[in-house]
């Protein structure tokens, strides 16, 4: 069993967005990665594609959310799932930073066209 301090997990910034990793294989987990994501408000969406189911819990704030043709608004309490090989982004739809908890199993890549598909840093 691990436990990560969130004052103790690393933070990672990328295109206008901060992401906080809290359970990971280099930090103890085997199946499950876990981090905060922090969108500030106007952070440009960067669309792409996961290899595995990605979920997202929201936290503060909101944002939108398109994956394929269809738009979600993340609010508060609102948990949006993100399937496996589809195109998606979120944006920062409000004036305060959004927050949110996400969720990809261990192994799960990101894919960005064009690009080869990478482990994120906080998920690794």
């Amino acid at each position: 069993m691990s436990f990560i301090a969130s004052t103790e997990a690393p933070t990672f910034n990328l295109h206008g967005a901060s992401f906080t990793g809290l359970a990971s294989p280099s930090r103890g987990a085997t199946e499950t990665a876990v981090w905060i994501v922090t969108l500030d408000s106007g952070t440009p969406a960067t669309p792409h594609q996961l290899t595995r189911e990605e979920i997202f819990v929201g936290l503060e704030g909101h944002a939108t959310a398109k994956i394929g043709d269809q738009s979600f608004e993340v609010t508060p309490g609102s948990a949006l799932v993100v399937p496996p090989h589809t195109m998606f982004t979120i944006t920062n739809s409000g004036a305060t930073p959004f927050k949110a908890v996400a969720v990809l199993p261990v192994g799960g890549q990101a894919v960005i066209a064009g690009q080869p598909a990478f482990t994120p840093p906080w998920a690794a």
